[in-house]
């Protein structure tokens, strides 16, 4: 591998959500598959902008995206549609598989999830069980049996008056598309 070239898979998870109470069942049924220590949590759609982008409080977040965004839909500020259609239609990001992760059974909304590339829709169950064991197989899924698409970045240089001046990190995209996964209900 060439000097400049570093592979960046950062194995952590972003969930989306701003229910509190669907946050700790979430991470609880993560936990069970060994997961929740690699789950970043925000609250809102400006909020997953602001990590996915590294800006504001997550300027210092390491390089990489996560493997995997559990999204909600309804959620203050910027919808989860919204924050999935910036995902899918920007290039540095839009291999992210994306899963909606919501309690809304309307079919507008299932429509337009998959319309702007949602690799899963999933409605959250109600009941306990239900929804642990869902969260279960998606963690299993998306961080154990999927093989997510590699995310390499290469420091761009130039020589001037004998010095290398770095001009940042550039992102080499992998066009490799993301699959698409239902639970089996």
């Amino acid at each position: 591998m060439d000097p400049d070239t570093e592979t960046m898979n950062v194995k952590n998870i972003l969930l989306v959500e701003d229910d509190l109470q669907d946050v700790k069942l979430t991470l609880a049924g993560l936990e069970e598959s060994h997961l929740a220590g690699k789950v970043e949590v925000v609250r809102d759609g400006a909020e997953a902008l602001d990590y996915l982008y590294r800006r504001r409080n997550f300027k210092t977040r390491p390089l990489g995206n996560p493997i995997l965004v559990l999204l909600d839909n309804k959620m203050p500020k910027v919808s989860g549609l919204q924050v999935l259609k910036t995902i899918k239609t920007d290039e540095r990001l839009k291999t992210i598989p994306v899963v909606a992760l919501t309690s809304s059974r309307e079919t507008r909304d299932l429509i337009e999830f998959y319309k702007y590339g949602v690799n899963a829709y999933v409605v959250k169950p109600m009941d306990f069980s239900a929804y642990m064991e869902a969260i279960k197989q998606l963690g299993a899924f998306w961080a154990n049996v999927n093989e997510p698409p590699p995310v390499v970045w290469r420091e761009e240089t130039s020589i001037q008056n004998t010095e290398v001046i770095s001009r940042g990190k550039i992102e080499v995209k992998n066009e490799t598309p993301t699959p698409h996964f239902a639970l089996g209900g």
